[in-house]
C-alpha cells in the first residue's frame, strides 16, 4: 500500500495543479455566507484529494472544508482545506495554497501546505522537523515585540465585533514593527516557521485552516497557543503562534 506521506503530498499536488489551471479563468463564484466565498474550482480541487484518497485508503476519516467529514473505521484522519484563501483566488490575487494534513489517534503525522503560484511546499513530519522546498526551516530568533513583524486575519464576523478587533490591531500597530494581512492562515503560520514574520494571531479558524500549519510551526521551533494563553487546540478556532522567546511577551500583551 502507498504510504500515506506519498499520498499526503500526491494529493497536493494534484490539488495545487487544478488551482494552478483554474487561476484568472472563468470560474463560479458562490457565497456561504455574507463575506465566505466559494469557487467550482474549490470544489474541483477538492474533489482530486479525495479521489486520492478514497481509492488509496477508503477505510480513513475525512474532514474536508467543502465537502464535511466522512467517517471511517480506522485512527487515521485527513484535515483537508483545498483552496486557502479564496477571496485571494476569486479576486486574481496570487496568494493561496492547499493545506492537507493527516492524524493518527487524534495526533498530527504530517502536514503539507503548497503554493502552487510560486511553487513553494512546506512540509512537515512529527519527529523530523519542517522544509520548505526540501531545506529545514526554523522560526525567526526575534527577541522583543518591537523588532517584530506581525500577521494577522480577520474572521468572517468581523462586522459585528470590529471594535474588538480594531483594538487588537492597534495594539500591535503601536507595539511592534508591523503588521500585515495577506488572507492565507495556511500560509501565514508557514510563514511563522520560516522567519519570514514572527507573530500570527486569528481567532474565527477552522481546524482545516490549522491543521498543517501548525504542525510545520511546531517542527519548526515555535510555539502555539491560543489566545488566552492556554494550550492550543487544533478545533478551537484560534492561534497565536511564534518563537519561543516572544511566547510569553505576546501572551502577556494580548491579556
Amino acid at each position: 500500500m502507498e504510504s500515506r506521506i506519498t499520498l499526503l503530498k500526491r494529493a497536493a499536488e494534484a490539488a495545487g495543479q487544478v488551482l494552478a489551471n483554474g487561476f484568472r479563468q472563468s470560474y463560479t463564484v458562490d457565497k456561504k455566507g455574507e463575506l465566505d466565498l466559494v469557487t467550482d474550482i474549490d470544489r474541483a480541487a477538492e474533489q482530486a484529494i479525495l479521489d486520492i484518497l478514497n481509492e488509496a485508503c477508503p477505510d480513513d476519516h475525512i474532514q474536508a472544508e467543502e465537502s464535511g467529514r466522512r467517517e471511517g473505521n480506522n485512527a487515521f484522519r485527513w484535515i483537508i482545506d483545498p483552496l486557502d484563501g479564496t477571496t485571494n483566488f476569486a479576486n486574481g490575487f496570487p496568494h493561496f495554497s492547499v493545506s492537507i494534513a493527516f492524524a493518527e489517534n487524534d495526533i498530527l503525522q504530517a502536514g503539507i501546505v503548497f503554493d502552487p503560484m510560486k511553487n513553494e511546499w512546506f512540509e512537515a513530519i512529527r519527529g523530523q522537523g519542517a522544509t520548505l522546498n526540501g531545506r529545514l526551516i526554523q522560526v525567526g530568533q526575534k527577541t522583543s515585540l518591537s523588532e517584530a513583524l506581525g500577521v494577522t486575519g480577520f474572521s468572517y464576523d468581523r462586522r459585528e465585533r470590529m471594535p474588538e478587533l480594531l483594538d487588537r490591531v492597534a495594539s500591535f500597530l503601536m507595539h511592534t514593527r508591523g503588521l500585515r494581512r495577506l488572507g492565507s492562515a495556511a500560509l501565514d503560520l508557514c510563514y511563522i516557521a520560516c522567519g519570514r514574520f514572527d507573530v500570527f494571531l486569528e481567532d474565527g479558524l477552522n481546524a482545516w485552516d490549522m491543521a498543517a500549519g501548525s504542525l510545520i510551526v511546531e517542527e519548526s521551533g515555535g510555539i502555539l497557543s491560543r489566545l488566552d494563553g492556554t494550550l492550543f487546540d487544533l478545533d478551537g478556532g484560534e492561534v497565536i503562534a511564534c518563537n519561543p522567546h516572544l511566547s510569553r511577551i505576546v501572551r502577556a500583551h494580548i491579556r
